[in-house]
């Protein structure tokens, strides 16, 4: 087994855009876009995690793995978790929640994170940009390209008056005991009131280092998220 594994959390029944995994892009569902983009990476094992038999029957008739999980999960990371403890066996030492809603996300940006954390100088990495995306990561100074620094917050205002502040991509890297340790924690009064998951780990000082990339990883949350994501991929063909 790697010591690496993509884990992809999905599931059809978004409140703002139901069934989106299944939307889709240049006649391919926008899970399949993800699921692809993770295995170009050969950078480990890749699994979509997912309560629904539609997604399961997308991947596996691709050729790909998909894993069906409990319905009573409260977050991405909790199915991710899943996985992790029941069919990987916590064996691997770096595992990857990637969201299923950002088709156009970069191999390459994947491949990055994972080496950076192959480096263990922190319980969790993730990635932000200059591009405008609905949450917004604040870290303790300014970054730069192949450079990785503290976040010190995550918020969804325009209004937080932190320094360095940069648009977050929806992709967490964690060590193997980071993610236990996480699981394990109650869900915290900041990621309740932001409805933000990743304030759990800063609330128990957990250090999250957050890395510069230059593409732009549309998250798809709205009708008009889908629609622009859309002109994107298809000009890019």
């Amino acid at each position: 087994m790697n010591k690496i594994a993509i884990i992809i959390p999905s599931r059809l029944d978004a409140l703002r855009l139901p069934n989106k995994p299944l939307e889709l892009i240049n006649n391919k569902e926008m899970i399949l876009h993800v699921y692809e983009a993770a295995k170009k990476t050969n950078m480990g094992d890749v699994y979509v995690a997912t309560p629904d038999q539609k997604i399961i029957d997308v991947i596996t008739n691709n050729g790909g793995d998909a894993i069906l999980t409990s319905l009573d999960h409260q977050t991405g990371t909790d199915r991710v978790y899943e996985v992790f403890k029941n069919t990987l066996k916590t064996k691997p030492s770096i595992i990857v929640n990637l969201q299923g809603d950002m088709p156009n996300i970069d191999p390459k940006d994947i491949t990055d994170l994972v080496s950076y954390m192959e480096k263990e100088e922190c319980d969790i990495g993730t990635l932000a940009s200059t591009f405008d995306n609905n949450v917004k990561v604040a870290v303790k100074e300014k970054l730069k390209a192949d450079n990785f620094c503290e976040a010190t917050d995550f918020f969804r205002t325009s209004s937080n008056t932190c320094k360095n502040i940069y648009h977050h991509v929806g992709i967490y890297a964690f060590t193997n005991k980071a993610l236990v340790r996480y699981v394990s924690l109650e869900r915290s009064k900041l990621e309740l009131e932001r409805k933000l998951e990743q304030l759990r780990a800063l609330e128990n000082k957990m250090s999250i280092h957050v890395g510069f990339i230059k593409s732009s990883p549309l998250s798809v949350d709205t009708k008009n998220d889908l629609i622009e994501v859309k002109k994107i991929m298809e000009n890019n063909e």
